[in-house]
């Protein structure tokens, strides 16, 4: 994976390096080496023996541009590289400046700024460095040829007239600053193109696999997924390709509009069953959602008919009506509506729909923002809802409202959900429990109670005496 800090240097400094600075050095030094030709054609049309030592001049030049281009790009490519984890470094901070604040941990971040921008800082005092030294070669490289070129006229040309002396002096001058300005510029420009080069990478990196259009067999059907039926087959889920698995050899099936909790300790593989789910990484093996394999669905298609709750809820800067409806598919009624069913109708203020949305949804608390995400997956209607523990940071009136809603609203859904707080599940149809990237147990909360020395049975008592009292009556209600 790359970090958010990468790409955002890449899209940004790199951009702004290929739209502004690289066309500006191309027109430079395409400009200036057409002066330098034309100042160097009036020298030797002056005094034609000039002709070998011009050229011995330009190879000179042009060994030297080759030398500082292996040392210049090498420093520009390395100060690019330093400067990602500033950009990653910042990014993380900004997210999580609560926490950071929380913890009274604000030197220990600022250290740490200071340690990858010294390191950037070292990168770019480099690149500048062979600048000024490339620059300083090609001031001695010009000397030696201007003393070449007076000399010439002595030795060569006793009956030399003062003004030919003078105009060839005149334009070697003028030469002085144009040959070490187009040269740099030369430099300059093919070290832009390593902006290009890192965009390019970019450009070609491999996109998701995913067939080119969607199974014959979703033709067949009006609606898909119709009931919400979900199907694991031998599933095997890494997140890249050298890493171990996550999940091994997942099978179990998910009846329609059954509710089914999936619980199980950290770095169980729970998050990664939605992940398959969504198709996020590398899958083998089958899931098929209503007899349909989703391996031979296009992503949009898949991913458009799940809805999702994640922990952290996604909301973009703009008005309440493009986070509900981005597509603008549904009349106001409907998203007043959509609402009021979460009890958000009054957050819109006198301006309604049009309200405005910070950008990650700052302007509303977080349990406020797991409400939108609830309103925009009743809005969608889809048959199957996942909710990765959407409720694990929320007080306990929003997550009630937020179970309740589920519970009204989505009937006639397959819902999974990743249990945080168990007392969410215990009125549902089963529980999966996973451990080490297979399913342990499954089945109903007061069967895996009954169980001796389950995994579920565990996971309840470790809750405490009251708690698991209390969990344990709420499973034998059902």
């Amino acid at each position: 994976t790359n970090p958010a800090g990468r790409m955002l240097n890449r899209f940004s400094k790199d951009m702004g390096a290929m739209d502004e600075l690289l066309p500006k050095s191309i027109m430079d030094s395409t400009q200036t080496i057409l002066t330098i030709i034309g100042a160097m054609v009036v020298v030797m049309v002056v005094q034609p023996y000039f002709i070998v030592p011009i050229l011995v001049l330009l190879a000179i030049l042009l060994y030297a541009r080759s030398i500082y281009m292996k040392t210049s790009q090498n420093t520009r490519r390395l100060e690019g590289i330093t400067r990602s984890p500033i950009f990653s470094h910042i990014a993380t901070t900004l997210h999580g400046l609560s926490t950071i604040r929380s913890f009274q941990v604000q030197s220990l971040l600022i250290s740490e700024f200071e340690q990858h921008q010294n390191v950037n800082t070292g990168a770019n005092f480099m690149f500048h460095s062979g600048r000024f030294a490339f620059g300083m070669v090609l001031d001695l490289i010009f000397f030696v040829f201007l003393a070449i070129v007076v000399f010439s006229f002595l030795l060569m040309q006793t009956d030399a007239l003062g003004d030919k002396v003078g105009l060839v002096v005149t334009q070697i001058t003028a030469l002085a600053g144009s040959i070490q300005f187009g040269i740099r510029q030369s430099a300059e420009m093919f070290n832009h193109l390593i902006a290009v080069e890192r965009l390019l990478e970019y450009r070609g990196l491999p996109s998701e696999k995913q067939p080119t259009q969607d199974s014959t067999a979703l033709a067949k059907v009006k609606q898909w997924p119709s009931s919400g039926g979900i199907q694991f087959k031998g599933v095997n889920f890494k997140y890249i390709e050298e890493a171990p698995l996550v999940l091994r050899n997942l099978c179990f099936e998910i009846k329609p509009k059954e509710k089914i909790g999936i619980v199980g300790r950290t770095g169980a593989g729970k998050s990664s069953i939605i992940g398959s789910l969504f198709r996020t990484a590398l899958i083998e093996g089958s899931i098929t959602i209503d007899e349909v394999d989703t391996a031979e669905l296009t992503l949009e298609t898949l991913r458009s008919s799940i809805s999702i709750i994640p922990q952290d809820p996604v909301l973009f800067s703009g008005t309440l009506r493009k986070n509900l409806d981005p597509f603008d598919r549904y009349s106001d009624e409907v998203l007043w509506r959509s609402l009021e069913l979460v009890e958000l109708k009054d957050i819109a203020g006198p301006l309604g729909l049009q309200s405005h949305v910070a950008a990650g949804g700052s302007n509303f608390s977080v349990g406020q923002r797991q409400l939108l995400c609830l309103a925009r997956a009743i809005l969608r209607e889809n048959k199957i809802l996942v909710l990765d523990e959407a409720t694990a940071n929320v007080d306990p009136e929003t997550d009630r409202l937020i179970q309740q809603t589920i519970r009204e609203q989505f009937v006639d859904c397959t819902v999974l959900t990743i249990a945080h707080r168990l007392n969410t599940i215990m009125d549902y149809d089963r529980v999966l429990v996973m451990s080490e990237g297979t399913a342990v147990e499954f089945g109903t909360p007061r069967e895996l109670l009954e169980i001796p020395n389950g995994v579920f049975r565990d996971i309840v008592l470790a809750t405490g005496p009251a708690e698991a009292e209390n969990l344990m009556n709420m499973a034998r209600k059902i």
